[in-house]
């Protein structure tokens, strides 16, 4: 398990949308982020493809790589970590670091119960991902936040601006960081 201090306060998830970016953006961070590799929309051999290229420039430049996927796969493949619902990311093996996607109580009771190294907490603003959803906003985000075990990263509609407004130190992005 990462100890609270090492994971990192930035967090960039990938997605189709930003995959053209990925490669430069993983290079110009300055300070080491967490690469959430996502990527569903590619077929199983290039997924994989895919992610040797971005997790070698990830880690060149210090960054943790997390797979969202088994606890299995990340292992096969080499990620740092595994990334997704509680449940489906249980049990995960002590090499591995488990970031769980939370969205309400129930979800962060789950994560709380396998002792995750860090939730994600989504969506706190609205989203392009998903318009029109309904999102937390600051106030119930930072009430559910309050019962994680661990440390929680916000997701959904953060940008440097959104998160300074939140006041939040761990944030994760896919446009608001590519």
């Amino acid at each position: 398990m990462a100890s609270f201090q090492s994971l990192p306060r930035l967090w960039l998830l990938s997605d189709q949308r930003n995959d053209a970016v990925l490669d430069a953006r993983l290079a110009e961070f300055t300070e080491p982020v967490g690469f959430v590799y996502r990527h569903y929309h590619l077929p199983p051999e290039e997924r994989l493809a895919r992610f040797d290229t971005l997790a070698a420039i990830a880690r060149r430049a210090g960054h943790l790589v997390i797979l969202s996927d088994s606890t299995l796969t990340a292992r096969e493949w080499g990620a740092d970590g595994v990334y997704g619902a509680p449940l489906s990311i249980y049990p995960t093996r002590a090499d591995l670091i488990s970031v769980a996607t939370v969205h309400d109580m129930r979800e962060i009771a789950q994560a709380n119960r396998m002792a995750a190294d860090a939730v994600m907490l989504s969506p706190v603003f609205p989203t392009r991902s998903h318009p029109g959803g309904k999102s937390l906003g600051p106030i119930r985000f930072r009430t559910l936040a309050r019962f994680a075990q661990m440390p929680v990263i916000a997701l959904g509609g953060m940008t440097r601006s959104t998160a300074q407004r939140l006041g939040w130190a761990r944030w994760a992005a896919i446009d608001g960081l590519s």
